[in-house]
């Protein structure tokens, strides 16, 4: 049984705020951010970072595709052994994320 469900919002007709909400909103837009208070908030130094990992439940949503890739890159990929459309993931991927950290793409 599927659990998961799914809402679609429209940007375009969202509900309106109500007058306790519009309160609210104004009166934390004009707080200076002197008066937030970070305590409990623990501070995102590099150490923090050396041991970010990414969310253990978090699984991207596979699409069913047809690729023609050269018969010697896919004979190379084959060779490693078992779980080639997965290496063929990992390589773009890795191509994707690093298009997305560098000024000219690739």
């Amino acid at each position: 049984m599927n659990k998961i469900v799914y809402y679609e919002v429209e940007l375009e007709n969202l509900p309106s705020l109500t007058d306790e909400q519009n309160v609210e909103l104004k009166a934390l837009s004009e707080m200076p951010d002197s008066a937030i208070n970070y305590s409990d908030i623990p501070p995102l130094d590099d150490e923090f970072w050396k041991k970010a990992v990414r969310n253990p439940f978090y699984k991207p949503i596979k699409t069913s595709t047809t690729v023609r890739v050269d018969a010697d890159v896919l004979a190379w990929l084959k060779s490693q052994g078992k779980g080639y459309q997965t290496r063929i993931n990992a390589i773009l991927r890795e191509a994707m994320l690093r298009s997305k950290t560098t000024p000219s793409g690739l």
